[in-house]
Formats: structure tokens, sequence, C-alpha cells
């Protein structure tokens, strides 16, 4: 194992304290409340539903963990009733896996989730049955999904930190394949070309992760006191990150462009430098996800470009293939204005006409 990958494991593991308290502090909430309060002398569900209803979801959301654990205590209700009317046997025990299965995929297309809700069933009908009766265990889980609901709610995991750090994540390939494009525009390098296209081709996990981590903080900041004072720069993050989402698809559109265009080593320092401007609006938008009064700035600084969107204003005149590019340039500068709270009508109106 190599430093790397050394140094990997303990972040994630750094990275995952706040979770495994969590989980940790539920499960042990549910046992505690299952045993000394209802008086359940081995109260396993409840504290296998919460964890299983917690889980290690990089962006555990209230509606998740809640779908979660219906599902499961659905799951459960369904194999203490077959138990309760068939009793115990090979047989049962088959049809109640089969329909947790079935029930959980109603659920949930997640496949690791689908066998929890199962391994639930099985629990009921192979373990002894509570001297209380069968329904003690379906009560179980209803805690353990409570106790769940709760946590997620009065003790969520950061979701700013995990919205934050997904904002990095996009905006540095953004930034860097600008950059890589602005360079073999300047100077052409063919291989360079090559890799940006690469790395753009890779960022529609990133779009996702980071629009579904705004998702699971809008709704901790509408549900917990803790974050509520976060709602609001939490759906002002998601209108960037919305706009972004566009301004990646242009970008690969725009990286595919140049990779073509550069094969001739022809140098074209004129949209290099045009490329050098919107790298500055770029990096504006990313600071806002620190700081979203750096909106204001990257709004006025996103005005003074279009000027240089005209292909009137070039000399020496751009060529048919360098006007196209300039062309691919002009919606990925609309979707950047949209993503710094410029109206779409508006940011669109800000564009020269062309003759």
């Amino acid at each position: 194992m190599n430093r790397f990958v050394i140094r990997f494991s303990f972040a994630r593991v750094r990275d995952s304290f706040w979770t495994i308290g969590q989980i940790v502090l539920a499960a042990f909430t549910s046992y505690l409340f299952a045993h000394y309060v209802l008086g359940h002398e081995v109260p396993l569900l409840a504290v296998t539903v919460a964890i299983s209803a917690l889980g290690f979801s990089r962006d555990t959301k209230p509606k998740q963990v809640l779908s979660t654990a219906i599902a499961m205590f659905s799951g459960v209700v369904l194999s203490e009733t077959l138990l309760l009317i068939f009793g115990q046997g090979a047989m049962q025990l088959a049809f109640a896996i089969f329909l947790a299965l079935v029930i959980a995929r109603l659920f949930t297309s997640n496949p690791a989730f689908t066998i929890t809700v199962a391994i639930q069933a099985v629990l009921v009908q192979v373990l002894q049955t509570p001297v209380s009766g069968v329904f003690e265990r379906a009560i179980d889980g209803l805690v353990g999904g409570l106790v769940a609901l709760l946590f997620v709610s009065l003790m969520p995991r950061n979701p700013i930190k995990l919205a934050r750090k997904d904002s990095k994540a996009l905006f540095l390939v953004f930034r860097t394949t600008l950059s890589n494009i602005a360079a073999v525009l300047r100077e052409p390098n063919q291989e360079l070309a090559d890799l940006a296209l690469e790395e753009i081709r890779k960022t529609q996990p990133l779009v996702d992760n980071w629009k579904s981590s705004l998702d699971s903080a809008i709704a901790i900041s509408n549900l917990s006191p803790i974050y509520r004072w976060a709602k609001k720069e939490m759906a002002q993050q998601l209108q960037v990150a919305e706009g972004m989402d566009l301004a990646t698809r242009n970008l690969r559109v725009l990286t595919r462009r140049v990779d073509f265009l550069v094969r001739d080593q022809k140098p074209r320092p004129q949209l290099a430098d045009l490329l050098g401007k919107i790298i500055i609006a770029t990096d504006l938008l990313e600071q806002t996800s620190e700081d979203f009064s750096v909106t204001h700035k990257a709004r006025k600084y996103l005005r003074k470009i279009p000027s240089g969107l005209s292909p009137q204003v070039f000399d020496p005149s751009l060529s048919v293939s360098e006007t196209a590019l300039l062309l691919e340039i002009r919606p990925l500068y609309v979707d950047l204005a949209i993503a710094a709270g410029i109206e779409p009508s508006q940011a669109r109106s800000l564009l020269p006409a062309i003759d």
C-alpha cells in the first residue's frame, strides 16, 4: 500500500467521524429506549434499523432516511405477520424474503438497501420469538426508524461542508480545462488539447454530486434548527450549480472544437485572451461557495465581457473556423452569467449582435 493510498484512507476515516458518531449515538439511543423504556429484552431490530436507515450515504436526506425506515419497518411487519399466520419454516422463510425484496424494490432501486430490508425479514423469521409477542420486533423497528429520523434532523451531517467540497471539485476541473484550452490557443499543443477534452468529459458525476449535496443541504436546513441559517445560502448555491451544469456542458462542446482547431498548429492569441477573461469570471464564481457576497462582484465583471464577444472587434479578423469557436464561447458566457444570478433573458441581451 503506497503512501498516497494510506493518506487517502486516513482522510476518509477523518471525514467520517461525524457520521460514525451519529450512527453510534442513534443505535445507542434506540437500544436504551427499546430495552429500558419498552422493556424489550433483545431489541436487535431497533439497533439495526437505526444503523441501516442512517447509513454511510454521502448526502443523507431526511426524506431518504424516512423512506428507508418505512421500507425496513414494512419488511419487519410483513415478516411478523407471515410468522403469526404460517409459523416458522423453510418455505415461510423463502416467502418472507421474496415479499421483503418486492417491497424494498418498490421503495428504492438501491441494491444494497434492498438486501438490508430482506435481512430484517430473515432476522424475524429465524430468531426466537420474544416472550411478549411477535410484533415486539416491529415496534423495535419503528423505534429505530424514528430515532434515525430524529438524529438526521437534530444532529445532521454537515451538508454545507459537503456542498462546498463538491463545488470546488467541479470548479477545479472546469477552470483547469479553460486554462488548458487557452494555453493551446496561444501555443498549439495537441497533446494538451486531448488531455483537456478527456478531463472535461468526466465532469458530469461532479455536477450531479454537487447538485445532490445541495438538495440534501436544503432539505436539512428546512428541517434542522442547527442549519436553518444556511437555507438562503444553499438555495443561492443551487442557482450557481444549475448555471455551472449548463456551462460545463457547453465547455465540453467548446473543448471538442478547440481540440480539432489546433491541429493546424496556428496560434490564436486573441481568443486565448478572451478565455482568460472567462477564467477570471469563473474564479469569482468559485469564491461564492465560501462568501456569497462575491456574487455581486462576479456579476459586475461578467457585464464587462460581452464587448469582446463580437467578431467585429477582432483585428486581424477571425477566420470562419475561429468565428465558429467564438460563437461557442457566447453560450458559455450566458451560462456563467446565469450562474452569477443574471436573469437568462438579460444575460442573452448583453451579447452584442452579429451582422
